[in-house]
């Protein structure tokens, strides 16, 4: 029999064992790809919606707790375009309602003539304008998503945050909370928020050949109270959801391998017990230590790398099932880069190396004669 060979019968010796081993550390897996998955997603949307409209950064309240909770006063604006380097500036207001059965629904607050001059893509109907005679108009304009959920169309009556609106139009957008939410007219979102006179962020173009980051660096030192966002990992300047997310993925993988390491050492080691005798055969027929130590590493990391791919396959299921729900197909769409596969991997390699160390060894140090004695 091949050494390939002898590997897998042993681990079909006691399958119920294996099977339990094995659903335990995929558990652990599909945690890790699960939520990687999903913090990837979050990055890749937070760095789609910092270049909304082709900014090249944006600007937030320095200290908030989190992006929603940002507010910057109106008038700091024009003390931003007056920074060297700045082409222009832009406000958004970001109100966080109810719309339908979603309760976290996007609302998003611009000046109607700024839509106008960065729009989304439309694939119906057009954008909002002003009523004749009013200075903001009630129309909305719904994200595909949004449209979906709603079952809204062009010219329908939809009611957001207790208002009644009327749809102008439908974009799509590759950010999931525009895609999920809509825009109306500024004054209109900071009136339904009760928060007249302030922005949630700042979107900043800069002058052409300017240096963004030197920009950015510029206004954080003239203007009082904005700090700048350039891409999806200094979010945690203003949103400490996203340091939490990570720090919670690495202690994750941390937990997965310790408790997974466990479950193997416990399986590995009751397994060299109940072939005690055979580990004595094997060593009297020539295998050296070395090899019996082969043996039982090889053995633990074929079980933990089955495992990997078991977890990695309903930790993707997984995610794309968690964004069925409206709440939060807002918030993020799935991503799958291959890091968050290597990491999966690599925990469940280091399960594995973990999980044989003690009864490797252990079978590696038997003496043939004492292994052949034993009951």
């Amino acid at each position: 029999m091949s050494f390939v060979g002898l590997i897998v019968k042993n681990l079909l010796r006691q399958r119920a064992r294996a099977i339990l081993t094995l659903i335990g550390i995929s558990l652990g897996i599909t945690t890790v790809v699960a939520l990687g998955v999903i913090t990837a997603g979050l990055k890749g949307t937070a760095g789609a919606f910092i270049r909304s409209g082709g900014a090249d950064f944006l600007l937030a309240q320095e200290g908030a707790a989190d992006l929603s909770f940002s507010a910057i006063v109106e008038e700091r604006l024009d003390d931003v375009a007056a920074v060297e380097g700045v082409a222009e500036v832009r406000g958004a207001f970001l109100h966080i309602t109810t719309a339908g059965s979603n309760p976290l629904f996007f609302l998003i607050g611009v000046e109607i003539d700024d839509l106008a001059a960065r729009p989304p893509t439309l694939t119906e109907g057009r954008l909002p304008t002003a009523a004749e005679g009013t200075e903001e108009p009630d129309e909305v304009l719904l994200g595909r998503a949004a449209a979906d959920d709603l079952g809204a169309g062009v010219g329908d009556k939809v009611e957001i945050s207790n208002h009644p609106f009327t749809v102008s139009g439908i974009f799509r957008s590759d950010v999931a909370w525009e895609q999920a939410g809509a825009y109306t007219s500024l004054g209109l979102a900071q009136r339904l928020a009760s928060r007249e006179g302030v922005v949630t962020v700042a979107y900043v173009h800069t002058d052409p050949g300017a240096d963004a980051g030197a920009v950015a660096d510029r206004i954080e030192e003239q203007v009082e109270g904005v700090v700048s966002i350039s891409d999806a990992e200094e979010y945690g300047k203003v949103d400490q959801g996203f340091v939490l997310i990570d720090g919670a993925n690495v202690a994750i993988s941390l937990l997965a391998v310790l408790i997974g390491g466990i479950g193997v050492m416990n399986t590995m080691v009751m397994s060299i017990f109940e072939r005690t005798r055979e580990i004595g055969v094997l060593r009297a027929v020539g295998w050296s230590g070395r090899r019996i130590l082969a043996m039982v590493v090889s053995e633990s990391l074929v079980l933990c790398l089955v495992a990997v791919g078991i977890g990695a396959a309903i930790g993707v299921a997984a995610s794309r099932l968690v964004v069925l729900a409206p709440v939060a197909r807002g918030f993020v769409v799935p991503a799958y880069p291959l890091s968050v596969f290597v990491q999966a991997a690599l925990v469940g390699i280091l399960v594995g190396l973990a999980g044989a160390i003690y009864p490797a060894i252990r079978a590696s140090r038997l003496l043939p004669v004492e292994a052949l004695r034993y009951e």
